[in-house]
């Protein structure tokens, strides 16, 4: 009886779908899947032979986008519309060049703004020059004299690479810094046991040192093969902006820990990676990296000031100049380092925590009477170096991710410097002078390798001035103070927190940067939202993964009896923007491959691809003195 009444329910329900259904459409099945994609489709008569005037794809999109013809010179690619909204009314068109910058990567402000804009490049870049030298240079065994050396050469390598990369590489206005990407692999040389049993500091920290410069060198014939043999242009074929969105976001937006986080918490994380436990990181506390978080009182303020300076400011005009907008992260850091050392000589830190004074105060840095009055640092001045394999080996994943990192940061440079985006070739070139960059990193000994500086492409930006010449005066200081190592000194005693208060606004120009390659692509495509969805949330959520792993474990997921694998995994794997190059170059060309050509938006820069087709790309990526004549494009 049970079995019979539940026939006769089922029964009654189903005839009364199918009689008083109250949709309008007979075609139920097509109406639910339009309503789904949110437009309600017109309502045929059964038999009719009324097409509709744009159809609805499986992706989303009207059938225009698959017959999209890829764009010629000068000319944008069409745009996917509503079949219910005017040309007019699109207001937000893809454009291939930013339209707000004051000076793109070819045109000049007026000497006077470009000296100071290049020395406000200047300053920014300190935080990094500064940083690595003083995570490392106490665990080698060296003492402020050293440190004082190893910043004066970092400036100097730093200065000269910055000129060769825009007079001979990409030609973009992107300043070749120190790389945090090759602190494992440097702390894992530090930490061999063969150099830890040296007794004597000094020597310990020459023969590190020495170390160090042969892993460099080594190393560095990555990127000087994949440059000038062009297979990294020919890679870069297979980028398309969807891929690219993960890499130069990440590159940008993965660097988050440099904000307000306490960024102890990363460089604990890399000392325990290599076994370098509890009692080295009393070596670290004296010299400790700031963020906002561990200065409030400093951080905040200069946050807020570089904010109201750069965006509520800066129309404000004096001697007809947007000054504030573009010296607001000079203008901030004078006004508040000021105020921090008001802070220190009125006694407001006399009787705070060691790490509030480390952070806050201006008077602890010991730069300034290490350094000497003139100094030119040359290359191996430590000695000769010394060669090891396993050394070598692990230096080399930290290349490869500078190789992702600056590919990214390259993107982002050419986004924010209103050019286009970069030909292979063009790519190649850069990555090529990026090896040389490498090489004299390890012929000077700078402790680190080079890469694109994101927070000064993000600089570019913030003043809206993408001018070539800015960033090669800016070259011209690091040379100059590297060389007068007292003055050099004085600027790099800036108080850490200073520049982490920047990094939150630059940073996040970088990673917005990244995202607004999403405009090339078809965000209607379920293939596209998994690509860059999946690829973003791996890319943060894999490297907190190991530095979780490593803060409770004491050693990276990667552990085993061969230390340059370790390295490998823990280097790789800890860098988002190579996480999510990696995930979004694997699903981009392997997933859906037919539909890639017209998602992911490789028509946008199928023009730029060859040297000529575009006039622009001629304007911003040729050589200077006619060298095009003897390294012909291709």
């Amino acid at each position: 009886m049970a079995r019979f009444m539940d026939r006769l329910i089922l029964f009654v329900i189903s005839w009364w779908s199918n009689n008083l259904d109250p949709q309008p459409n007979e075609n139920n099945e097509a109406y639910d899947e339009a309503r789904c994609r949110g437009s309600t489709p017109t309502v045929v008569p059964a038999g009719s032979c009324h097409i509709m005037s744009a159809n609805i794809d499986d992706d989303g999109a009207t059938s225009l986008s698959h017959h999209m013809e890829p764009p010629a010179a000068g000319e944008q690619p069409p745009m996917e519309m509503s079949t219910d909204m005017k040309p007019e009314e699109m207001t937000h068109r893809p454009l291939d060049q930013l339209k707000q910058m004051d000076y793109c990567v070819d045109s000049n402000p007026s000497w006077g703004a470009a000296i100071v804009l290049g020395f406000q490049h200047f300053i920014l870049c300190l935080g990094t020059s500064v940083m690595i030298p003083t995570i490392l240079v106490p665990l080698m065994g060296g003492n402020a004299h050293d440190k004082a050396k190893v910043v004066q050469t970092m400036l100097l390598v730093t200065g000269i690479n910055t000129t060769l990369q825009t007079l001979f590489g990409t030609r973009l206005p992107t300043i070749i810094g120190g790389s945090y990407a090759f602190i494992i692999p440097v702390m894992s040389i530090i930490s061999d046991p063969s150099l830890m049993q040296i007794t004597d500091d000094h020597i310990r920290f020459i023969m590190t040192m020495r170390a160090i410069q042969g892993a460099l060198i080594i190393s560095s014939c990555i990127q000087i093969i994949l440059g000038y043999s062009k297979l990294w242009g020919i890679c870069s074929r297979f980028f398309s902006p969807l891929g690219m969105v993960p890499v130069v976001a990440l590159a940008g937006l993965g660097l988050f820990e440099r904000g307000f986080p306490v960024v102890k918490a990363l460089v604990v994380a890399v000392l325990l990676t290599v076994g370098i436990y509890v009692s080295y990181l009393g070596l670290f506390h004296s010299d400790h990296m700031g963020s906002i978080g561990t200065c409030v009182e400093v951080g905040l303020p200069m946050l807020i000031l570089l904010v109201a300076l750069s965006q509520y400011l800066k129309h404000v005009q004096m001697c007809n100049s947007r000054i504030l907008e573009r010296f607001s992260v000079l203008i901030s850091i004078a006004a508040v380092w000021a105020y921090a050392h008001i802070l220190t000589v009125s006694g407001a830190y006399k009787h705070a925590s060691q790490l509030t004074q480390l952070n806050c105060r201006t008077d602890h840095a010991n730069l300034i009477t290490a350094a000497p009055w003139i100094s030119v640092p040359y290359p191996l001045q430590w000695g000769a170096p010394t060669f090891s394999a396993d050394h070598s080996f692990g230096m080399m994943a930290a290349v490869v991710v500078s190789l992702i990192e600056s590919t990214g940061a390259f993107q982002a440079a050419a986004r924010l410097a209103s050019a286009t985006p970069p030909p292979p070739f063009v790519l190649s070139r850069g990555i090529g002078w990026q090896g040389i960059a490498l090489l004299l990193n390890g012929l000077f000994g700078t402790l680190s390798g080079s890469t694109v500086s994101v927070e000064n492409v993000g600089l570019l930006g913030a003043t809206r001035i993408g001018s070539r010449i800015v960033v090669q005066i800016s070259a011209g200081f690091m040379i100059f103070f590297a060389i007068l190592g007292r003055f050099g000194a004085l600027f790099a005693s800036i108080p850490f927190t200073l520049f982490a208060a920047t990094y939150c606004v630059l940073f996040g120009y970088v990673g917005a940067a990244g995202l607004s390659f999403m405009q090339f692509t078809n965000m209607n495509s379920m293939r596209n939202l998994f690509i860059i969805g999946t690829s973003l949330f791996l890319g943060f959520s894999i490297p907190e993964y190991f530095s979780g792993f490593t803060m409770s474990n004491g050693h990276g997921p990667a552990h085993t009896g061969a230390g340059w694998f370790n390295d490998l995994v823990n280097t790789i794997f800890s860098s988002p923007p190579t996480v999510g190059f990696i995930i979004s170059l694997v699903l981009d060309n392997t997933l859906e491959v037919t539909k890639k050509a017209e998602d992911s938006g490789m028509y946008w820069w199928a023009r730029f691809r060859t040297f000529g087709v575009d006039s622009r790309t001629v304007e911003f990526y040729s050589l200077p003195f006619n060298l095009n004549r003897f390294f012909p494009p291709s």
